[in-house]
This record gives structure tokens, C-alpha cells and sequence, in this order.
């Protein structure tokens, strides 16, 4: 069998789901980009990484990786804003911020598919208060990374949601 013919038969037996993946991210990227950068001049890089690990061509798994997202990315704000609302904005703060972010997603809020969100979101907070040597300039622009962040997974999820409307995936050959 040729290359080509090995690529369409993995493509077949998968059922097209990385066609379907792709179809998804390329919908809901460009809706962002046209969203955030076009519309209100912000570069939408963090709600894309979001919408691409929210994204899914499986309608269940979309909106459990999005249900599991938002809710390690609230926690790992809400950590973060913690960290720096007490004494205020410092760089050696971000691996204390991240460690208690690990700890309480994995021993508290015990959702494992993105136990990762948790840090990266205090982190992001922590180091954007940090950089910008501002508790409260650091604080907004943390925020708003977290609602990049919460949009970009529901527009995954929802992408997803319609997509599978309009694309079935079919079951898996058993």
C-alpha cells in the first residue's frame, strides 16, 4: 500500500475524527481572531489555546474538557489574585501561587482532566501583576487573560456542539 492509501485508511478506521478536529479549531479560531483582534484590537492568543483544548470532535468530551477548564481556571485565578492581594505584586510569589494551584486541583477540586489549567492560571496572574510591578494593573490584565481563557473554551465546546449538528460522528467500530 502506498503512503497515500496508509493516510486514507487511518483517516477511515478514525472515522475522520482528526478532519473533523481540524474543521473545528479552523471555525472557531477565525471567530475569534475576528472577535478579539479584529473587533477589539486584542491579540487572541490565550482564547485560542483555550478553544483548541476545549475542542473536540466528540460532543461529551468537549464539554467535559470545558466544564473542567473553567473550573481549574477559576480556582487558579482565584489563587493567584489571593497570592497577590497579599503584599502585593513580586516574582518569587509565581512557584508558591503555582504549587498551592497544583495542590488544591488535584486534591480538592479533583477534576484530572485539565489539572494543569489550575497553576498555568495562577501563574498567569501572579507574572502579569509581577511584570507589570502593579497589584491592580497585574490583577486586570490577569483577569482578563482568565475571560480570554473562559471564551475561548466555551466557543470550543459550542463549535463542537454545532459542528456535531451539522457533522455526525459516528460510532466507533466495535
Amino acid at each position: 500500500m502506498t503512503p497515500h492509501g496508509v493516510v486514507l485508511a487511518r483517516m477511515r478506521e478514525d472515522r475522520f475524527l482528526g478532519v473533523h478536529l481540524a474543521v473545528n479549531i479552523f471555525i472557531g479560531s477565525t471567530l475569534l481572531w475576528l472577535l478579539l483582534h479584529v473587533f477589539a484590537g486584542l491579540n487572541p492568543i490565550w482564547a485560542i489555546a483555550s478553544l483548541v483544548a476545549a475542542s473536540d470532535p466528540e460532543v461529551a468530551k468537549a464539554w467535559s474538557n470545558f466544564r473542567a477548564r473553567l473550573m481549574n481556571a477559576f480556582i487558579g485565578c482565584a489563587i493567584g489574585l489571593a497570592f497577590i492581594g497579599i503584599g502585593g505584586a513580586s516574582e518569587w510569589k509565581l512557584p508558591f501561587a503555582m504549587g498551592a494551584a497544583a495542590l488544591v486541583s488535584t486534591y480538592v477540586v479533583r477534576i484530572p482532566t485539565m489539572w494543569r489549567q489550575c497553576p498555568i492560571t495562577a501563574a498567569l496572574v501572579v507574572a502579569s501583576s509581577a511584570t507589570q510591578h502593579s497589584t491592580l494593573t497585574g490583577a486586570e490584565l490577569g483577569l482578563r487573560r482568565v475571560g480570554e481563557i473562559i471564551l475561548g473554551c466555551l466557543l470550543g465546546a459550542t463549535v463542537s456542539w454545532l459542528m456535531s449538528k451539522v457533522w455526525k460522528v459516528p460510532a466507533a467500530a466495535k
